[in-house]
């Protein structure tokens, strides 16, 4: 059996109503800390042979456009403060954590802060980091990782970060979490073994 997850049921698209042959679904709720904890317990119980998340992310700026469909290659644990030098991790602390799964998308960074950034200077200063900006990948990475269950992400660009970020996700989160799952069946990905 293999997992398909997401924060909250509407960004499995077509999918939260019948799910690929071979997959099962759940949601793991909204943050890295809830996402970690759901995913530990949903591995622990159903013993997955790997865990795809599917979800939406901001773009800090045009190097992605909107409705891209990528892979996340890797998850980056960060937040303005860090990038502003006003706060730091301990040197023992896990900041990165690598996709163990090979995607079928063009894979990319995903900044992964504590909060949804809201403001065009944040967004500038976490560009730096990655092109893209999601709240759960780590949380799942790592319970994954912890597991030793293989583990990717497939996120669509819907909004660019900063002041108008939350009216464009809700205008877009529907349509984009359509278009991912369309872009993964052409590709086959449901159907890999």
């Amino acid at each position: 059996m293999r997992l398909l997850i997401s924060a909250f049921a509407p960004e499995l698209g077509p999918l939260a109503a019948a799910p690929p042959a071979g997959w099962e679904i759940a949601t793991v709720g909204v943050g890295a800390v809830s996402a970690a904890a759901a995913t530990a317990a949903l591995v622990a119980d159903r013993w997955p042979e790997v865990v795809v998340f599917l979800g939406t992310c901001g773009r800090y700026d045009d190097r992605v456009p909107l409705f891209e469909c990528l892979w996340a290659s890797e998850a980056i644990a960060t937040s303005l403060e860090e990038v502003r030098g006003g706060a730091y991790r301990p040197k023992i602390e896990r900041r990165r954590w690598a996709a163990s799964l090979p995607g079928a998308l063009p894979g990319h960074s995903v900044a992964v802060p504590p909060a949804i950034t809201c403001t065009a200077e944040g967004a500038a200063l976490l560009s730096a980091i990655a092109p893209v900006e999601h709240l759960e990948l780590t949380g799942v990475f790592e319970a994954c990782r912890l597991a030793g269950v293989p583990c990717g992400a497939a996120l669509v660009v819907v909004n660019d970060v900063g002041p108008q970020a939350q009216a464009q996700w809700l205008a877009n989160h529907e349509e984009g979490s359509r278009r991912l799952v369309a872009r993964l069946k052409e590709t086959g990905f449901f159907a890999a073994g």
